[in-house]
């Protein structure tokens, strides 16, 4: 079957970008892309949503062109051809490049603006240039309003291919005061890196307003209108963000019966991996992501349902929900500081892990323009994104947001709110890891003497794995024959 084109006459004089994958997100993305002008081939391998897509969203639209085979969707696009993939991350990406590769040509772009791994989106960018093609992974944030009205992109690859698209990505965008939420990342996959980091973040942010959700609710008794006027108030203040105002919609919603939609959802959470692998490479960094994983862990705990039930009838008597000390317009004004936060917390967590990565992959990551493209069109977006790039502008080689003077003020500020509620947390049996393991980073992270001496002392005790002392230099290494078993001689040095 040949092409179907409607009113349009892009194939004469062929599409400036290829879509593949004609999903809620490739249609509204396509979509987008016409709307500002630029004509687009789309195809997708089942031949059924492709004639959907035409005889639906696409109707009357000039400058749409639907292909059913990839000969006709290749031969369609102006050179350098660029061909967008917005298909289910994985296998399917390499099928699709393993069946592209051969029609494409030398300096054709290869675009995936799926939920790829970093790992896979460098391997695929080098096997690409190594056709003498360029690649780019893409991140592409803000679910299919995003899509369709202006999403945050973090396109990342082959640093050529970059001015061929700049064009169609920055006008594609969201804008957030004048400036697109798009900017060049880094080679390899660093965007791909980058939108990983930014839903591990968004797990972070959803599991801290939840936990603050269920205080409020079981702490304190508040009903949901009552809950949606505070998240609503929030939303006015520092606390602003796309977060918050969804959370206070979501708790004045009803249905069509007078019924609140929110009290009938099921408690067991999804995901989709990539909070999952943010965690997987903070470990692998070394970076101790503790919120975002605790985040992570939150949702594996709750889908753990069945046994939760079970176990809540074997501790029923030991878990009688207490309220906070405070009256209630005091502690909802203590979790407003908390959750401000445990939230700066996040970001610097974030932020952490991707200076380390820069420095293990070799990209130069722009941490103050990534903060400033964070601010429209993705799901994270809020308005203390701005002063996190302030931030780094003031500082760029900045280690961690809490040592920046404007974030440490804020800190000082709120810790005695902060410390209050994940005290009545605990005593009241309300869970709340994501506050708490935000807490005990900050406590981690300040303190100049950790009890890190005795573990690296009961390493060496059983394994021989060494230590260095505070009174000699560093790099200089001990061993201690700890049982007295050695003779006289208890310590050896080592120079490393």
């Amino acid at each position: 079957m040949g092409s179907t084109s409607g009113k349009n006459d892009s194939t004469a004089r062929g599409a400036d970008i290829g879509m593949i994958g004609l999903a809620v997100m490739g249609s509204n993305l396509a979509l987008n892309m016409n709307g500002k002008g630029f004509d687009v081939a789309v195809y997708n391998h089942r031949p059924d949503r492709t004639r959907d897509f035409m005889s639906g969203p696409a109707k009357g639209k000039a400058g749409i062109t639907a292909f059913y085979t990839l000969e006709e969707f290749v031969g369609a696009l102006k050179k350098p051809r660029k061909v967008f993939l917005m298909i289910r991350a994985g296998s399917p990406v390499d099928e699709m490049m393993g069946a592209l590769i051969p029609l494409l040509e030398p300096g054709d772009i290869i675009i995936d603006g799926g939920n790829s791994y970093f790992g896979d989106t460098a391997r695929r960018a080098a096997e690409a240039e190594s056709h003498g093609l360029r690649y780019i992974g893409t991140g592409v944030s803000g679910g299919e309003e995003g899509a369709l009205h202006g999403p945050c992109l973090m396109p990342g690859g082959s640093p050529s291919a970059w001015p061929e698209v700049k064009d169609i990505f920055t006008k594609i965008a969201a804008d957030h005061e004048g400036q697109p939420c798009c900017c060049w990342i880094g080679g390899g996959g660093a965007g791909h890196f980058v939108k990983m980091v930014h839903n591990g973040i968004e797990f972070g942010d959803m599991q801290l307003i939840c936990e603050a959700y269920h205080m409020m609710r079981d702490g304190l008794g508040m009903t949901c209108d009552e809950m949606s006027e505070v998240f609503a108030e929030w939303n006015r203040g520092p606390l602003s963000s796309y977060l918050i105002g969804i959370t206070a919609d979501i708790l004045a919603y009803r249905d069509g019966s007078g019924e609140r939609t929110l009290e009938h959802i099921l408690d067991r959470a999804g995901q989709k991996g990539t909070g999952k692998w943010t965690g997987i490479s903070a470990l692998e960094e070394g970076v101790p992501l503790t919120l975002i994983t605790e985040a992570v862990l939150a949702r594996c705990l709750s889908s753990q349902r069945e046994e939760r039930l079970a176990a809540a009838e074997v501790y029923r008597g030991e878990r009688e929900i207490k309220s906070p000390a405070e009256d209630r317009k005091t502690f909802v004004g203590m979790l407003n500081k908390a959750l401000y936060a445990s939230r700066i917390v996040s970001y610097a967590q974030g932020f952490s892990l991707m200076r380390t990565a820069a420095g293990e992959y070799g990209w130069d990551l722009n941490f103050g323009d990534i903060a400033l493209i964070w601010r429209g069109g993705c799901i994270i977006r809020s308005s203390f994104l701005g002063e996190i790039s302030d931030a780094f502008g003031r500082r760029p080689d900045l280690p961690n947001l809490l040592v920046d003077g404007y974030f440490a003020g804020i800190i000082k500020d709120s810790l005695p709110a902060w410390r209050g509620v994940v005290a009545a947390a605990a005593e009241s049996g309300i869970p709340v890891p994501a506050f708490s393991s935000a807490l005990n980073y900050f406590y981690g992270y300040t303190c100049g003497s950790l009890p890190s001496n005795l573990l690296q002392a009961q390493r060496d005790y059983f394994g021989a794995h060494t230590y260095e002392r505070t009174d000699a230099p560093a790099g200089v290494f001990f061993h201690t024959d700890w049982t007295g078993q050695g003779g006289p001689a208890a310590s050896t040095q080592y120079t490393v």
